[in-house]
């Protein structure tokens, strides 16, 4: 039976781990630490957290001055909050003075469920990708969620790193390394590859055994890091596949599949198909519902790679 751990509960507890390696370290919320996990570190550190209330740009603008002051600030709420309420604040008073702030966000994309349109963010991806100086990650699991979290802790500049609601399947063992920048691949395949990213990334790997029994080899590629892209990996697996697809539980518009259609529209034209969110907002429903309706789940990736692999002939 498949372990199943949300990425939010990854970053509760690594909080606490790092809180005792780096005095430095504080954390902000904005009213939603319970959900969040970050009241995992408020238990252990209270004098190095900070809980904002329902004002997102105003913690932002302190998790600035506390860069300024040498702290390492992790800020977190819902993904729609931090990305939409306090988008001027990120621009202009962390990314633009390239200050250590870090913005670890929950609650992103469908998933959210039954909260509804309002509160899945599916947009926050582009927003954040097209600010400069601020790098964006999507771990896969709570195993890739820890290291990204310590990893962006550990290095100067600002980080987005988005993190979900329910519990998903941890597919990354022990012995793996996540490396900023670089994707990972998890699965070598030559007639199609699927670049994922988040929670797709464990239903690109479901297809792709499913694919398998019907012969066709299917690569997968984790791209948790959107921002810097590892240009190099993807250019390479679309030249040995020549047919594409992307998969995230984001809209199709400015995110991942975004990201690597640009890089492929000049450098390696091939065939792509992106599966995500078709300019919609989301809706109220359980979250495996949600990926059915929105053509996001395992059947819905394996039409894809179908799709693309027949259109290179």
């Amino acid at each position: 039976m498949e372990q199943k751990i949300s990425t939010r509960d990854a970053y509760g507890k690594v909080l606490v781990e790092l809180g005792r390696r780096y005095p430095e370290l504080v954390v902000l919320d904005a009213d939603l630490s319970k959900s969040t996990k970050t009241s995992e570190f408020a238990k252990h550190y209270p004098e190095r957290f900070f809980d904002m209330g329902i004002a997102e740009q105003n913690m932002m603008g302190t998790a600035a001055g506390l860069a300024l002051s040498g702290k390492i600030p992790c800020a977190s709420t819902f993904a729609v909050f931090a990305t939409g309420r306090a988008y001027d604040q990120i621009r202009n008073a962390i990314a633009y003075p390239g200050l250590n702030v870090k913005i670890i966000a929950s609650h992103a994309g469908i998933t959210v469920g039954e909260d509804g349109a309002t509160h899945q963010s599916i947009e926050d991806i582009s927003l954040m990708r097209t600010i400069p100086n601020m790098t964006v990650i999507v771990p896969a699991d709570a195993v890739e969620t820890a290291q990204a979290v310590t990893a962006a802790v550990e290095m100067k500049g600002p980080f987005y790193i988005r993190l979900g609601r329910p519990a998903v399947p941890v597919i990354l063992g022990d012995d793996y390394r996540f490396q900023l920048g670089r994707a990972a691949v998890l699965r070598e395949g030559q007639d199609a590859v699927v670049f994922a990213a988040g929670i797709m990334v464990h239903k690109a790997l479901k297809a792709a055994s499913i694919l398998e029994a019907e012969g066709l080899e299917v690569a997968v590629v984790n791209v948790s890091t959107i921002k810097p892209l590892d240009r190099g990996t993807i250019v390479n697996w679309a030249k040995k596949t020549k047919a594409v697809v992307t998969a995230e539980e984001h809209s199709i518009y400015g995110g991942l599949g975004s990201a690597v259609a640009e890089v492929l529209g000049e450098e390696c034209p091939v065939p792509v198909i992106r599966v995500g969110i078709r300019d919609r907002f989301g809706e109220s429903g359980c979250p495996e519902e949600l990926l059915t309706a929105f053509q996001m789940n395992t059947d819905s990736l394996v039409n894809a790679i179908k799709k693309a692999s027949e259109r290179k002939k």
